[in-house]
């Protein structure tokens, strides 16, 4: 067994060598040295991360230093000191900065075990200007977490409501599944779990190396939405039959995590936090005289907002 995990340990140190050599660099050199750091002792990178942003934030509060995802963190843990009500969740979204890359897409659909059908953050592909001077814009759109959302008088049963933070949530229990919701959204930022699976309908057998029932062990996986625990093992039970919306990864910003879209992001398009917060990130962003938000007209006042 010890010979076994010596060759990996010098098949992972080979690997490394033959990255410095082929990349060259001092920003190629300084970046695998990170790497074989946190390989070798994560807890203690982890903790000295944690120690910069205390340093940052003892002083004076100046966040400015800090990388901007390191920055968002820090104001997610000092937003979370406050009382649930006193905090106001906004999503900013650099519209400039987004390649159309689809990450955003990927990362939720990963973080919430997303199925087949059921999409939170869609990247929205369009092409300005006119002929010769054209472009292709890419827009991302989550839910916008209005504060006067269409989408909770419309549901019989009381289902979907805004908590005391502003988010728009789903009662999975409660809800019956019969869309209206869907329907009344303006920004069709909502889709309906008809319990399928990526597997259904590819061959079971033994031997297979990615078969129906392996494959398909992933799916079953549980996901962790509002606070609970939903696993796909039970036959056409919550949240399948639900109506399923984005939430701004409500159970990562309670445990002091960024929602997944905007850690992924790789132009750092998407920014998250507490807009009640006067020194905050977002709040001096939403303040720019470029910044718009879709549709309102409908006075559904959005809690996403976008760069030009």
């Amino acid at each position: 067994m010890s010979d076994t995990k010596g060759s990996e340990v010098r098949k992972d140190a080979s690997r490394r060598d033959f990255l410095r050599s082929l990349m060259g660099g001092a920003g190629a050199a300084s970046a695998l040295t990170a790497l074989d750091q946190l390989v070798a002792q994560p807890e203690a990178v982890l903790a000295s991360y944690e120690a910069q942003i205390t340093a940052a934030v003892a002083e004076n509060g100046d966040l400015s230093k800090l990388d901007v995802i390191e920055r968002m963190r820090a104001e997610l843990l000092r937003a979370l000191e406050k009382p649930s009500a006193e905090r106001h969740w906004v999503m900013v979204i650099d519209l400039r900065k987004c390649v159309g890359c689809h990450a955003c897409t990927v990362a939720c659909i990963a973080e919430n075990k997303l199925p087949p059908g059921v999409v939170y953050r869609p990247v929205i592909e369009e092409e300005i200007g006119t002929y010769p001077n054209v472009a292709r814009r890419f827009v991302p759109r989550p839910c916008m977490q209005c504060e006067n959302p269409p989408c909770v008088p419309v549901c019989p049963v009381n289902a979907t409501y805004t908590n005391a933070e502003g988010i728009v949530e789903m009662n999975y229990e409660r809800c019956i599944g019969c869309r209206y919701c869907i329907t009344a959204c303006p920004y069709s930022a909502r889709t309906s779990d008809f319990g399928l699976m990526y597997g259904d309908g590819t061959p079971s057998a033994d031997g297979l190396i990615l078969g129906q029932d392996i494959a398909g062990g992933y799916e079953r996986v549980a996901n962790y939405e509002y606070g609970k625990t939903y696993s796909r093992d039970e036959t056409f039970v919550s949240p399948m039959g639900n109506a399923r919306k984005c939430h701004f990864c409500q159970h990562r910003i309670l445990e002091g995590m960024l929602p997944a879209c905007v850690t992924t992001c790789i132009g750092r398009a998407t920014l998250f936090g507490d807009s009640n917060d006067p020194d905050s990130l977002v709040a001096d962003l939403i303040a720019s005289p470029n910044v718009m938000r879709l549709r309102e007209e409908l006075g559904t006042k959005p809690r996403v907002y976008y760069l030009t």
